[in-house]
């Protein structure tokens, strides 16, 4: 079918996401993928400086993973996980396990990270109802965060600059809190926490970077002064870590640049390297333990179609395959000291608010909201594919860059915003 032919005949029955529909340009048809590069079916050959929303951390069509795959689909593409077992999931388990740190050895599969996030928070509330504790069944989140675009999920992200603002009063009421930066705001949470004691089932939080919600970045200290405040207030800990898991920060997990452990952590995005749908939520034996029992009732009941599909976990135990020769730590490094040295030119630039680095992700944040659908195209114009959101610009590549393929994209954006300086004046 020419593409013409299929995407205009598809295009009356596909809903895109995060766009309205009547006024939104057409997508860019793909025909394959390799490395840091997506070829469209025009012939055009983009260097892709978002990982496909972050999950191609080892680069497209990588070989290992795809052998793992073929490998897998050829034994077993799928099998239910109520009451059966497969090699490739208790595997991937003890594999998590043994690299997350602390006690954090219990994993619950699903499918996609908001589904992740929303089992943790059952797994919490859970928690306290299977000790004999009524009523904590609220969670804290921070201004500035992003957890997912579920019901529940929707309900802990920031009310205002997340995507949500619709859905006010439709879900559950949250607290949301600036993040404790400083000690006066680590004194203001503890009284907070203090207060609602009785009601707070978890704090949430996505560890040194808030994704979605606007690429903000925190120091390692904000990790430990939630610990401390959630062992004092008598709270769990939960880290969402889709974004940030998987070497994205410098470190495999962004928990590790605290030394400090949660008591449920989420993992999705990098997980099968880019390939397929697999998340997770990992919890310490702790949590575990309240739901091991000879009471039915105390069990977890909770089970995804596609949960631990063995596809995506031979993909995922692929990848694990490709960590463990370490390689990524150098990637990671030479990316963020590129990406310091090639953004840092538009920190002058008049529109720029900030410019901000860590591990592979590069940020440029602007005074006001660009328009991502029309920049989009015109990077694509460059040779390139970057999808800014809100005021934010931003390159999550692929660890396996090339670096003339990310100063290709750096390039990009300082030409974009040079333009705009000139323009301006």
């Amino acid at each position: 079918m020419r593409v013409a032919e299929w995407l205009e005949s598809g295009g009356r029955h596909v809903w895109r996401p995060y766009c309205q529909m009547k006024t939104a340009r057409p997508p860019l048809p793909v025909a394959r993928t390799s490395g840091s590069r997506i070829e469209l079916q025009d012939g055009r050959t983009l260097v892709d400086g978002i990982a496909s929303w972050w999950t191609a951390c080892h680069g497209y069509n990588h070989p290992h993973i795809a052998a793992a795959i073929t490998d897998q689909l050829a034994r077993a593409p799928h099998v239910m996980f109520g009451g059966l077992a497969h090699e490739p999931a208790y595997v991937l388990a003890q594999r998590l396990a043994a690299l997350l740190p602390g006690d954090l050895n219990h994993v619950f599969f699903a499918e996609s990270g908001s589904v992740s996030v929303e089992i943790a928070m059952k797994m919490a509330v859970q928690y306290w109802i299977n000790r004999g504790v009524r009523g904590k069944t609220k969670f804290v989140s921070f201004l500035g965060g992003y957890h997912g675009d579920t019901l529940a999920t929707m309900s802990v992200c920031d009310p205002d600059e997340g995507m949500h603002t619709l859905f006010k009063g439709v879900m559950a009421a949250q607290h949301i809190v600036p993040l404790p930066e400083d000690d006066e705001g680590e004194a203001a949470l503890d009284r907070f926490l203090a207060e609602h004691a009785g009601e707070v089932a978890a704090i949430m939080v996505e560890p040194l970077v808030q994704g979605a919600g606007g690429m903000r970045m925190h120091r390692p200290e904000v990790l430990q002064r939630l610990r401390r405040l959630a062992d004092k207030n008598d709270v769990l800990l939960i880290f969402d870590e889709i974004f940030t898991g998987f070497g994205r920060t410098g470190t495999m997990f962004a928990m590790q640049q605290a030394d400090v452990v949660p008591d449920i952590v989420t993992l999705s995005k990098a997980l099968t390297g880019g390939t397929l749908p697999l998340s997770a939520a990992i919890a310490t034996t702790r949590v575990f333990e309240t739901f091991w029992s000879d009471d039915p009732n105390a069990a977890l009941m909770h089970g995804p179609t596609y949960m631990a599909n063995p596809l995506a976990c031979a993909a995922a135990n692929a990848s694990l395959d490709l960590f463990r020769t370490g390689t990524w730590r150098f990637q990671v490094a030479q990316i963020a000291a590129q990406l310091r040295a090639e953004l840092e030119p538009c920190r002058a630039m008049p529109e720029v608010v900030d410019v901000r680095v860590l591990g592979a992700i590069g940020v440029v944040e602007m005074s006001r909201a660009v328009d991502s659908s029309s920049l989009s195209e015109r990077f694509a114009e460059d040779g390139v594919w970057i999808r800014p959101f809100g005021r934010i610009v931003y390159l999550t590549p692929a660890f396996t860059i090339a670096p003339d393929e990310l100063t290709m994209l750096t390039s990009a954006i300082v030409r974009f915003l040079g333009r705009r300086a000139v323009c301006a004046r």
